[in-house]
Formats: structure tokens, sequence, C-alpha cells
């Protein structure tokens, strides 16, 4: 193989504490680290999108752009900046017309975005073009991702058995087996997206693997085609979580890839992409420069260790650290070098259980996490586990986990093979888990369904990847046909003033405004603390006033008498917008509460009075409990 050089798009500031961490990394802990990182020189800093815009606010009450801001501030112009859009959804839930998209870009730009990479959940392109268009027009660079999803593993898994024919019985013939289903997920599938979306204006092509499920076989194809098809660099996007990551980045490295998104030692691995010290050492034996200061990653390294210790509430293997391990100057056991020189020999002669073998046991000397077979076979991508766990373990309901897991196929067979990233992954593992509840309770499948499961059915996110039985869609959805979202009825939504803080509006600025539009519930939060404390510091001598919120809660032990609303699944309650006395008509939304990352509207299902609230805002509810108790 030709020597080359591999450039590396660095995850550690944005997928790597999202996949292992819940996206709980403090600007305080991110500040020591950017005067290195300008000195590593990564061909791209991924930092910012996916997940960070929504926990930066909702966790630690901080500000995205002044993360952005920050990022750029301390590592200079010249360093690419990447963050992640879901294309039409931004990094929302919902899709928003092209005004927010060209908004929120604009922005992100000016504050020091170089790079966006755009995807689609559903791989649908009509969903991604403006935003290549805009990135462009704006002055960013557009990277285009294809999201890698596998095709079922079976057509119908939970179908009853069928009953012979007549006549087959009669005479005792067997019938015909049902023609296996048409293949969706072919290499060709990925490769007409990729070149349609170059054709629309890519600058990058990323194959975004973010379930882990590509396997050394696959990639190697896979890359292969991509590298014939496309004239722009190509990246490999993909996470551990199933055991393929690390094999299947050393076959993307042989078959060309230009780009390898890694992450740094203590936010590698697991369910986060591949460490970059374990991709050094492959390179280097192949004869492959990283593009990267090796020295400077060490120094990132040594502080990534203190601070995950600090995340140890969200660390899912906080007690198996991995072995300290500086590729520069240590020097391997032989047995443990000789497996390096074996995987490469696999991966060349494409033998995929030895190279898969060898990679393994370089993961376990070092004290990597095994591979997740669950996650393997459920087929789900690794921030979605991680916060499927952190969240049941929080609401102490983790005895729900595996039977979610198991329903994740399904529920994805049913709405259209959509493949499993944000926001699809928490719309259907959300779903999953009020299907495990429908069970335990022995209610029919789907009894309980959210509003963005519905809206996935409807059509509202875009055309699935297989069409939807129309049975299913007139079961979830009240009607067989699908109905797109229409973008030309998106409104706007007002900013209140704040009259107990003197009538100041709650977003102040543009970046507020675009955050009340993508977010409006977190950001409501967020930017009513930014307007206490600016209230507070203008009257010194005075304690801050409490703001008014629906708090009507019952502290009393009277029996309950009325009508109950319960919590369909547990969660936090984000806003209450009811209270004692309140009359509300059908449809009305009472509570927003969040539940699996998901915002859900609570709406009353008939003219209802309210005789009095269980709980408030910011409590969090386990499922079935009372929420509202009506006259």
């Amino acid at each position: 193989m030709e020597n080359k050089k591999l450039k590396i798009r660095d995850l550690t500031l944005r997928d790597g504490q999202q996949s292992l961490f819940a996206t709980r990394m403090k600007q305080q802990d991110i500040d020591p680290l950017l005067p290195l990182y300008k000195e590593a020189r990564f061909y791209i800093m991924e930092v910012w999108g996916g997940a960070v815009p929504d926990s930066v606010m909702r966790y630690l009450d901080e500000s995205p752009w002044v993360r952005l801001r920050s990022i750029r501030e301390a590592v200079g112009p010249n360093q690419l900046l990447s963050a992640l859009s879901r294309g039409r959804n931004l990094f929302g839930y919902v899709p928003y017309p092209d005004s927010v998209l060209e908004g929120f870009y604009k922005e992100a730009i000016k504050n020091g975005l170089s790079i966006m990479r755009i995807f689609d959940a559903l791989n649908d392109i009509d969903n991604v073009k403006e935003s290549i268009r805009l990135i462009n027009e704006l002055g960013g660079i557009a990277d285009a991702a294809v999201c890698y999803t596998v095709d079922p593993k079976d057509a119908q898994p939970e179908a009853a058995p069928q009953k012979k024919g007549f006549f087959a019985s009669l005479f005792g013939k067997k019938e015909e087996a049902a023609p296996a289903p048409k293949k969706i997920f072919t290499d060709e599938y990925f490769v007409n997206k990729a070149v349609e979306m170059e054709r629309l204006g890519a600058k990058i092509i990323t194959l975004k693997d973010m379930a882990g499920l590509v396997s050394p076989l696959r990639a190697a194809s896979i890359i292969s085609k991509l590298k014939a098809a496309v004239k722009v660099p190509v990246d490999f996007h993909t996470h551990c979580t199933p055991g393929y990551g690390l094999a299947s980045s050393v076959m993307a490295i042989i078959n060309g890839v230009d780009i390898l998104d890694t992450n740094i030692w203590y936010f590698g691995e697991g369910s986060a992409a591949p460490a970059i010290e374990l991709v050094y050492v492959f390179c280097k034996k192949l004869g492959i420069e990283v593009d990267v200061n090796m020295q400077k990653v060490g120094e990132i390294r040594e502080k990534l260790e203190g601070i995950r210790r600090n995340l140890a509430d969200f660390d899912l293997n906080k007690d198996k650290f991995p072995k300290k391990f500086n590729p520069l100057v240590d020097i391997l056991p032989h047995e443990i070098d000789v497996l390096f020189d074996k995987a490469i020999e696999a991966a060349k002669a494409g033998n995929e259980d030895a190279l898969l073998e060898n990679c393994h046991a370089i993961e376990a000397y070092f004290g990597f996490p095994k591979p997740n077979l669950l996650v393997k076979e459920a087929e789900v991508p690794g921030g979605m586990y991680s916060n499927m766990v952190a969240q049941l373990k929080a609401l102490n309901a983790s005895d729900l986990l595996d039977d979610a897991m198991k329903l994740i196929p399904k529920v994805r067979r049913d709405a259209g093979l959509v493949p499993l990233v944000t926001p699809t992954s928490q719309i259907v593992g959300a779903q999953a888990v009020n299907l495990a509840i429908d069970r335990k309770k022995g209610n029919p499948d789907y009894t309980n369904t959210s509003n963005q499961f519905i809206s996935l059915v409807k059509g509202e996110y875009g055309h699935t990847p297989a069409p939807i039985d129309p049975a299913f869609r007139q079961k979830i959805t009240g009607d067989a046909v699908e109905h797109p979202y229409d973008v030309s009825k998106y409104k706007k939504p007002e900013i209140p003033a704040i009259p107990e803080l003197g009538g100041v509006k709650l977003a102040t600025n543009t970046e507020e405004e675009l955050l009340m539009e993508l977010l409006p519930n977190v950001a409501n939060k967020f930017l009513r603390n930014r307007r206490e404390e600016e209230y507070a510091a203008k009257q010194p001598k005075e304690a801050p006033k409490e703001v008014a919120v629906a708090e009507e809660v019952a502290e009393d032990n009277e029996p309950i008498t009325g009508d109950v609303f319960r919590a369909p699944m547990g969660g936090r309650i984000i806003d209450v917008r009811v209270k004692a006395g309140d009359k509300v008509k059908k449809g009305e939304v009472m509570m927003v509460y969040e539940a699996m990352k998901m915002e859900n509207d609570l709406e009353a299902d008939r003219d209802l009075t309210v005789k009095r609230l269980f709980v408030k805002t910011d409590d969090v509810v386990g499922t079935d409990a009372p929420l509202i108790e009506f006259v």
C-alpha cells in the first residue's frame, strides 16, 4: 500500500462524551484542554451539534453559543471545527422550515463553525438538500452523511405460525415458503445516496455508522465503492459498541478512507468511536502517517483521565478504566504487538473472523469494554443505549431495559425500517419502553404511543426507507394515508415578557430567539435563569423574587376521589400549564414531560376541570405516577 496520510476528526468533545457520559462535560472541563488542542492540529474537531445544544442548557445550565465561541477563540482561526446537524430537524426533534435552518446555520458560522455534518435519520435526500445549499452559501463546508443501517434479520419474527392450506394438509404437500424480502440496505443504496449528496454540493461524504454495525468486510466493500464513486474526501464514522469498530476502522484505512473519526483514550472505545492511540499503532505498522501531533494528544489524554473520573455518575464503566498507554514511548509486550500484525494480515486477506479475534484481544489487553452482544442483536447506537441505561436507572426501572432492547427491532420494522440515529433512535427507544410497559401490564401493543412516534408513522419526518403498512398507520395515527410535515404552517414562538422580573423579554437577542425556536421548553428554563440573574444583579440589596410557576401541588393526605391522569412512562416534568380550578378542553396540553430524552405533550382526552396537581416543574416521576386529579 502506498504511503499516505490519514486525516483525523477528533470526536472527544462532542460524540465521545455524548456516547460515554451522557453529554455532561462542563465548560470548565473543556477550557484547559483547548490550548493543547490548538497544537494537536487535528484535521477536524467535532465540538458542537448533536446533543450539545440541548444538553448544555438542560443539564449544565450553560449556553451552547458560549461553548462554540470559546472553543473557536481558544484554538484559533485555522482549526476546522465541525458540528452535527440532523438536517431538517437541526439539533431538535421536529422538522423546521428553511427560515429556522438558515438562522441557525448563519449564527453558527458567525460564531466559529467551519463544517456542518448533515444527516437525515431516514436518509431522505429531500431532508438534507436545503441544509447542504445553505451551509455552502453561508461560507461553511457541507459534510453530508449517509446513515448506515441493516436489513432486519427476518421478515416477520413475531408472526403467528401459519396453518397449512386444506389441500396441502390433505395430501401431505409442503407449502412453498414465502419469498425472502428484497434487501434494501445494499452497498448500492449507500453509494447512490452519497452520489446524490455530492451532486447537491457536499464537500465531504461520511459513512455514518452510529450503531457500530458495519462489519469489517462490509466496511471494506462500501468504503472502496464510495472512493470509486465520489470525488470528494470520504470519512468513516463508527462506534465500538457491538465489537466491530476498531476492526472496521482498520479495514477502512486499508481501503483508502481519507478521514477517520476517533476519540482520545479515556473517551474512546466502548460505545464510542475507536481510540486514536490504537489507530496510531496500526497506521505505523501500515506505513501510514496519522496527521496529528501525537505528543499533544498525549498531554490531552493525561487531563482527560481526571475529567472522566469527575464524570463517574454518568460513566457506565467508572470502575474499569483502560490501562495507561502512550504509543510514542511505551513498548508493547511481544505477544500483544504480534496481535496488531496478525490483525493487519487478516484484514489484507479478508479474514474477518481472525481480524475481529485479534482486535478484541487487543482491546481486552488494554481493558476496554467487551463487545455488547445485546446492542449488536438489537441494532442500536451506543449513545441511545447509554441514555436508556442512565434514564431507566434514574427512574428505578432498570428491569425494563432488557425487554425494551429486545423490542427495538420490532418497533423499527413497524415504523418503516428507519435507521436508528437521533431523533429516530430516541423515538424508537422510547416507544420500545412503552411497548415493554404495555406487555408488562398485559395491554395490547401500542396502547401508549408518544407524539413523536405518531408523527414518524404519519410521515412528518419524511419518507421511510421501507413503506409503512397502511393498516399500522391507521392504527397509530387514525389515517392510513401518509401525511408529510407542512413547514408552511410553522409558527415562530412568541417571546413572552416576564412581569415579575420587570417585564423583560425572555429572549433578548438573536441567539436566544433561535434557542427558543429550536428547543422551546429547555430554552425557556435556561433563559429564565439568565433573566433572574440579571434582575438580581440590578437589585443587590433585595433577595431575588421567586418566579411564579403552577405549583399548587397536593401535599395533603386527602384521598383521591376523581379521575386521575397518570404518567404513561417515567420521566421529568418540564412544564406545568394548568392549576387547580382550570377548565381544560379536549386536546389541550396540560403538561410537558421528558422521557428518554424526548419531550412529550400530555393532552386532555376530554373536557375536564382540574382539582389538584401532584407534581411540579422538575419533578422526576415513575411510570403510572399520579400527575393531575380532576373534579
